[in-house]
């Protein structure tokens, strides 16, 4: 056995087999242990797993197989997010239907998954496109209707031309749509919308709650809700044939810099800009260019910053005499605030810009800590910092806080135009969430449109609205608009022709809940709302980064109205956030500038020196950066190849080892082939443990170990080890300190392979043998299979997969040695290493007879020796 190789291709097929026979991962809701509900998100049936996936879902598998070896009660299902665009453009191209390609996808990918051998209770799977699952969610949305959480309304919507449906500003990519890079336009809709604005201030407040989230996504959600509190001005028009308008109001947050006021800036959508473009060419194709770029706020933020003078002229509410342009800019949405701001362009960064385009003055107002006021300038940064206002009449002097408050005040004793001035308010950047995508392949939005009685909800009983079969993509748009009978329905309330909504939901409805549809999957009913409030909120959450503000945002707002309308009674959906860094590989260029698949070269070493050529040619390839594996740069490692190859074990510990789990990790053939050799090593050590333990037919009892190895300073100094590194990867575990966890596996591995040799006493043998079963334990999370095969040939019953995490010996962990600082003169010369509690004498007698010490002594006797216990040693020469 100690000769043989340890071979994955037989060994992980054999055990998943196992798993699957004896139901090993199957989660019962009425276990009586404390549960443990630990979850990835879920993927998107394209067709094909990726190393993304692997790195993601192996993270996840230690954490649900440790928490079970813990003894508690561990959910860890999956599912697929397979409703979307990229299923209806495939079965479009392929001339199938959607839900064909969609299940094929999930066939195969369930396969590549399950050869990774993960501890999933596959049980409770299922696919948001089966109307098992978005019967519920329809059942949801009317609930949410019923309790006043949604709306429907006109707004201004991002729409792709080319794929024909609405866009969130975040798929509008520098004016472009994410998936087809078609020219955005802007059109006005009739939109379903959930009412996610009312839950701003709740939303911003819990994100202190959530200590075990990483503090970046709490921020980029703080940034997103965006609160500001600022005040309504109003500014008097001064006369103009252009307009019957008389005033203009404005919210700013910056009311302090109101004397560095430089002009007025109206969004495209504000009536007023509306009403002048109406008499005004020009000004209209300026608002029609706008909308040609969208409202996506990181498109503004990189947009050229234009303006439209539109002629008029605002009166200046604290110079006597002055006035300001006013002027239509393509970065003011019309959403926030009032949209019209003031602009002070010394102080804003787009102000800035704008004013600079047109000549606009530049006012600093608030100077910086030290600066002289007589030279300070604003060049092509604004200023933004801290500072005491200047240039400023009766602020002049005041912090920006102290200049805000006068402010207020002053324009509180105001009124233009019979209007109260100085309005303090409270703003958010959040919008409504728009739901209505027009798509065939979504969620049907459960509601009937009647003439008589209007919009009303579609009865729970007659639910789902199921999606028709017989669909046809013939006609661009909406394929659901287009069908010959399924929009035509009766009125469910008085009988009369009426037409099913033809929008589908948005696809992050259906996965801003599902984390909870997994706790009762089988139920009637969208929850179980005891066994939800159990389960919920997921103790460990793993994914992208990419989903900080959308799925995490959406979810956390849904979990809110679930239950509002009694689904389950908690307000967050996610106790613990983790989420993980990309995959990368580096990218390699023929010589004709091609991107070259990394099966299809050789890497060749010379020294410090790598060279690249074609695998087939010989010709030289150019190797590039390292970059986040896709398709497009050809970077990808194919995992059903690794695992063929190498084994899912192999796969899995190098994605685990390799870097801290929150970072980028690179995909080398070295770090694979490296992960491949230390499993090898186990095999070995395991084995060589084996016929060490029958050199000897003497056993040693659990009830008298400690004695027996107790009698051996070197097996006692072993099991310190060994206790010490079941501690301390159950720690890095708990914190997801993967990569350190690794790293302690093999530092145990490379003491146990050390002790290991000939005429060795029992004590020896009983520590070994100690050793390799709790490391076989402790690799189990990660090496499954290989965990599962020790196990075994070790003579073990049972399963590993159902083993207890090793006890620790608490009095193993404490150290019994200390090192202590010799100083000589006051200046540390060495150092020595001595039993806790050593006493004075013992340690001068060991202090002197140290080579250093010798040496500096030349052979006189110390004037004095201060030894402070278990700190440091000071001899005075």
């Amino acid at each position: 056995m100690s000769g043989e190789r340890y071979n994955p291709r037989e060994s992980e097929p054999k055990w998943q087999k196992i798993w699957d026979d004896a139901k090993s991962f199957v989660t019962a809701n009425d276990d009586p242990r404390e549960p443990y509900y630990v979850l990835e998100m879920f993927p998107y049936p394209s067709g094909r797993i990726h190393m993304g996936h692997v790195r993601n879902y192996s993270m996840g598998d230690v954490v649900a197989r440790y928490y079970r070896a813990r003894g508690r009660n561990v959910l860890h299902p999956m599912g697929w997010d397979a409703f979307g665009l990229p299923a209806e453009n495939a079965a479009i191209e392929r001339k199938t239907h959607p839900g064909t390609w969609t299940y094929q996808n999930i066939e195969a990918m369930k396969a590549q998954l399950k050869s990774m051998g993960l501890s999933i209770d596959w049980t409770r799977e299922f696919a948001t496109c089966s109307p098992e699952y978005y019967k519920h969610q329809q059942a949801l949305f009317i609930d949410m209707l019923e309790a006043g959480l949604i709306t429907r309304k006109n707004s201004k919507v991002n729409w792709d031309p080319v794929d024909m449906t609405v866009l969130a500003n975040e798929q509008v990519i520098d004016g472009k749509g994410w998936r087809s890079g078609a020219v955005v336009e802007q059109r006005e809709l009739t939109q379903w919308f959930f009412k996610i604005s009312d839950f701003a201030e709740d939303l911003l407040e819990a994100l202190d709650t959530l200590t075990e989230w990483p503090e970046k996504v709490r921020t980029m959600q703080r940034n997103w809700i965006g609160k500001s509190e600022g005040l309504r001005l109003l500014f008097e028009l001064a006369p103009s044939d252009k307009t019957d308008a008389t005033s203009i109001e404005v919210f700013t947050t910056r009311p302090d810099t109101i004397f560095g006021a430089s002009f007025i800036g109206l969004s495209p959508d504000h009536p007023l800009t509306t009403a002048l473009a109406a008499n005004n060419p020009a000004l209209a194709e300026f608002v029609a260019e706008c909308h040609r770029h969208g409202t996506a706020t990181e498109t503004l933020e990189k947009a050229e910053k234009q303006g439209f003078d539109t002629g008029l002229r605002v009166k200046h509410p604290v110079i006597e005499g002055e006035t300001l342009p006013v002027y239509v800019a393509n970065f003011i949405l019309m959403d926030y605030g009032t949209g019209a701001i003031f602009g002070c362009p010394a102080h804003d960064q787009r102000d800035l810009d704008l004013a600079r385009k047109y000549g606009l003055s530049v006012i600093p107002v608030v100077l910086p800590q030290g600066a002289d006021p007589k030279t300070f300038e604003v060049g092509n940064e604004a200023y933004v910092d801290a500072g005491n206002i200047f240039n400023s009449g009766f602020l002049d002097g005041l912090s920006i806080d102290d200049a805000k408050k006068k402010i207020a005040e002053h324009f509180g004793a105001q009124t233009v135009g019979g209007k109260v001035q100085g309005k303090v308010e409270v703003n958010y950047r959040l919008r409504d969430w728009g739901i209505s995508r027009q798509r065939y392949w979504g969620c049907p939005i459960p509601v009937v449109h009647c003439e008589v009685c209007g919009t009303i909800p579609v009865p729970k009983k007659d639910l789902p609205v199921r999606l028709p079969d017989d669909v046809t993509f013939d006609k661009p748009g909406n394929a659901l608009d287009h069908h010959p009978t399924w929009k035509h329905v009766h009125c469910p309330q008085c009988g009369a022709s009426a037409r099913r909504e033809t929008d589908t939901m948005d696809t992050f409805v259906d996965s801003s809940w599902y984390f909870a549809r997994f706790t009762a999957p089988q139920a009637d009913t969208p929850t179980v709302p005891a066994v939800a409030n159990r389960w919920l909120p997921v103790d460990q959450y793993i994914g992208g980064v990419e989903h900080a503000i959308l799925h995490l945002l959406y979810s956390r707002f849904f979990t809110r109205a679930m239950k509002a309308t009694g689904h389950v009674d908690i307000s967050e959906p996610f106790k613990g956030l983790f989420t993980q860094g990309m995959v990368t590989h580096e990218t390699y260029k023929s010589q004709s500038g091609e991107w070259v698949n990394p099966t299809e070269i050789v890497i060749e070493a010379n020294g410090d020196t790598r060279t690249a050529r074609d695998l087939k040619t010989g010709a030289p390839i150019s190797i590039g950066s390292v970059e986040k594996m896709s398709k497009s740069k050809k970077n990808v490692v194919d995992p059903d190849e690794i695992v063929a190859t190498y084994g899912a074990d192999t796969a899995r510990w190098f994605m685990l080892s390799d870097s801290p789990p929150e970072r980028d990790v690179q995909w080398t053939e070295a770090g694979v082939e490296g992960a491949s050799r230390f499993q090898q090593r186990v095999w070995r050590l395991v084995n060589e443990s084996i016929e060490i333990a029958k050199q000897s037919s003497e056993t040693v009892s659990d009830d008298d170990v400690n004695e027996k190895l107790a009698l051996r300073s070197d097996a006692l100094a072993l099991r310190r080890i060994i206790h010490r590194s079941v501690h301390g990867i159950a720690h890095d575990i708990e914190g997801l300190r993967f990569n350190r966890a690794v790293a302690q596996i093999y530092e145990l591995t490379n003491a146990l392979t050390k002790a290991l040799g000939s005429n060795l006493g029992s004590a020896q043998r009983a520590a070994i043998a100690e050793g390799v079963e709790k490391l076989t334990i402790l690799l189990s999370p990660m090496m499954p299979h290989l965990a599962e095969t020790c196990w075994e040939v070790l003579g073990k019953t049972g399963l590993v997969a159902d083993a207890r995490w090793p006890d620790v010996d608490p009095a193993l962990l404490v150290d019994d040695e200390v090192t202590l600082p010799i100083q000589i003169n006051g200046k540390r010369r060495a150092e020595i290493s001595v039993a806790k509690g050593l006493a004075a004498a013992e340690v001068e007698q060991r202090v002197l007879s140290l080579d250093e010490v010798v040496r500096i002594l030349e052979g006189k006797a110390p004037k004095k020796i201060v030894v402070v216990q278990d700190r440091i040693v000071n001899v005075v020469v």
